[in-house]
């Protein structure tokens, strides 16, 4: 095991790993859903709710002035934290699945950049938010959308996808791909496919919500047009995303919603809109959220990302060979590149069963299709149960659920 990281002392950050579940010491794997939140989070929400509530952007008293520049600094930690720029590329959502809905409404209307005929091109291993908006696009102007297949061992099948691009040319007008698979953890060839997509003059969205925690993001040297991610995934609060856009495409974009803030004038007979960021950010931001996300940057930035995608890696690679040793158990996917997450089935057992049973034990899991349908229909299962490992689980969390899986297969 990498031996860099102070575990210990790390594991006191988080309070949650001090609860107690059926009786036993929580072992929380469930990292891909949502990540632990560690003291100085919690603390900065709680101080803007006892000392510093405010609205922000409008008003010219105390604590709205010092809050809207808390929340600014926060744009400008996003924008150092994934080289971006400038900060006016970085728009603020409720989370990754509205970063894309922007981005797929937006090139939908009034743009002219998605008409009947276009292409989407969109992989098998896509989360269904990275589905599901551009279907609801496709379907307003005629666009269709093509998938990029896999290899049974889960990667990005590169020449197929070459293949899709000479065949259908200047018709492919954007690709949606995931850096790293939340159904099997996959890491995919990301700068390699933005490059070829730039070729056949495509757009390229990446879906960076499993990616942004676990490895260093470099927007600019990945040279995408966008990249999505939410802060819940980051140490950070929910109820907040990010959007990083091109300021060139930004500017060209309709606004996705109306209301407070996105407006420059407003009369019954038109208005205009704001300058970027603010364009896109309709109404009252999560404020708190906001804020208190530039402490989970300083607190992952503190510890460093190579830091955690070295220690990641060995803790994934120890799962793997311990889960190799159990009968039955089908691991989900064999790929070039893994993150720091496994999906696996064990015949004969449910996995909302075993999920069920590890939880009696204390272990946190997550079993079923993982929003992640066309994946499981591609290996011919209706789910898998995952465990997902983050930067404060430990091999001792490892040697527990393995146990109680054992245990858990005994019972079944």
């Amino acid at each position: 095991m990498n031996a860099k990281l102070d575990i210990t002392t790390i594991r006191k950050d988080f309070p949650v790993l001090e609860r107690q579940v059926h009786g036993h010491r929580l072992v929380y794997l469930d990292n891909a859903a949502t990540s632990l939140k560690p003291w100085p989070v919690i603390r900065a929400m709680e101080k803007y709710y006892t000392q510093d509530t405010a609205n922000i952007h409008r008003g010219v008293h105390f604590l709205s002035e010092e809050g809207t520049r808390r929340y600014e600094e926060t744009r400008q930690s996003v924008c150092s934290f994934i080289n971006a720029k400038r900060s006016e590329e970085i728009i603020f959502t409720r989370g990754t699945t509205e970063s894309i809905n922007l981005v797929a409404q937006s090139l939908s209307q009034g743009t002219n950049f998605l008409t009947s005929g276009d292409v989407v091109l969109l992989s098998t291993l896509e989360h269904h938010s990275n589905i599901v908006p551009w279907q609801l696009a496709i379907e307003k102007v005629g666009a269709s959308i093509m998938e990029v297949p896999i290899t049974q061992q889960g990667d990005i099948d590169l020449e197929e996808y070459r293949r899709i691009l000479k065949r259908h040319g200047d018709k492919v007008k954007m690709v949606a791909i995931t850096q790293i698979s939340n159904g099997i953890g996959t890491v995919t060839p990301i700068k390699e496919m933005i490059d070829l997509a730039h070729e056949a003059g495509a757009l390229f969205l990446i879906d960076g919500a499993q990616a942004i925690a676990h490895t260093r993001v470099d927007v600019q040297k990945l040279n995408c047009d966008f990249y999505v991610f939410s802060a819940h995934k980051a140490l950070g609060p929910t109820a907040l995303g990010v959007l990083y856009g091109k300021k060139s495409l930004l500017e060209k974009m309709p606004p996705y919603q109306g209301g407070g803030d996105m407006i420059d004038i407003v009369t019954f007979a038109k208005t205009t809109y704001n300058d970027l960021p603010h364009k896109f950010e309709a109404g009252t931001p999560p404020i708190a959220e906001g804020i208190a996300f530039k402490t989970s940057l300083e607190y992952l930035t503190t510890i460093g990302l190579d830091q955690i995608a070295a220690y990641e890696h060995s803790l994934v690679e120890y799962a793997l060979d311990e889960l190799r040793k159990i009968p039955s158990l089908r691991i989900l996917g064999n790929p070039k590149e893994r993150s720091s997450l496994v999906s696996f089935t064990i015949q004969d057992a449910h996995p909302h069963d075993l999920g069920t049973l590890l939880d009696q034990q204390g272990i946190a899991v997550r079993t079923g299709h993982h929003c992640n349908q066309p994946l499981m229909q591609f290996f011919k299962i209706p789910g898998t149960l995952r465990a997902s490992f983050a930067f404060y689980n430990s091999q001792e969390d490892i040697d527990r659920f393995i146990r109680a899986l054992i245990k858990a297969q005994e019972l079944l």
